[in-house]
């Protein structure tokens, strides 16, 4: 659910993490503000003066009216999207080749916000600002740039390092500055594009007899591969 400009924000957690960087929310309601905003003294108390001046009671048959499912914790805003492309900086970019899944979009937003890498890019039709990828970013979106682009509009800056089971042991390969990991759709894989694009080709260690992993889980294990090479 999307007005104008604005794309759904709910949820408590959504929300807190939506102001926190910096998000214009124009409208916040609440089915019991009191409670939300105990939550706020609780596990955002930097936060609790602005939660009190932007949430608007309403009854609780009104908010389930005004979206598709509601958060069980009563709260629910409007936020304006910030589209925008990674800046250049050293962390890497994570680029999601033509994804699927809205869930998966949110949790590498979330993993990607959390690790400090320069933003998420994805290719394909699926808008990464989708009230149902927002909601599984937990509001992080704010945290990092994400942005949808075409396979032509990938970076020119940096090394793009392609993750594919073909190849070299990720292991061994260390993550340059301002490189954009790619990852494939998560049936079809990488496209032929991005691969002709990548500049070399890195997998993830896996138990033989095990095909896959989850989509966030391989940019999780990623990110942490820089992390920790980069400390």
């Amino acid at each position: 659910m999307a007005a104008g400009d604005t794309v759904l924000v709910d949820g408590f957690h959504a929300i807190k993490h939506a102001l926190r960087f910096g998000a214009d929310i124009p409208l916040a309601l609440a089915a019991d503000p009191d409670a939300a905003l105990g939550l706020a003294a609780r596990l955002a108390p930097d936060l609790a003066d602005r939660l009190a001046a932007t949430l608007t009671p309403v009854p609780a048959a009104t908010l389930a009216a005004l979206v598709a499912r509601p958060h069980p914790t009563g709260v629910a805003a409007l936020a304006v999207p910030a589209r925008r492309a990674p800046a250049h900086g050293p962390a890497p970019a994570v680029l999601l080749d033509n994804p699927r899944h809205l869930g998966n979009i949110g949790a590498v937003i979330r993993v990607a916000a959390g690790a400090g890498a320069r933003g998420v890019l994805t290719t394909g039709t699926v808008d990464p600002w989708h009230p149902s990828v927002v909601r599984s970013a937990a509001g992080l979106h704010w945290a990092t740039a994400v942005h949808r682009v075409g396979p032509g509009e990938l970076p020119p800056e940096g090394p793009l390092l392609a993750l594919d089971p073909e190849g070299a042991d990720l292991r061994d390969v260390s993550v340059d500055d301002g490189a954009v990991l790619a990852f494939g759709s998560e049936r079809a894989g990488l496209s032929a594009e991005t691969r002709q694009r990548a500049d070399a080709l890195v997998a993830l260690p896996m138990r033989p007899g095990v095909s896959s992993y989850n989509l966030a889980t391989s940019v999780a294990m990623t990110l942490y591969h820089w992390l920790a090479r980069s400390r």
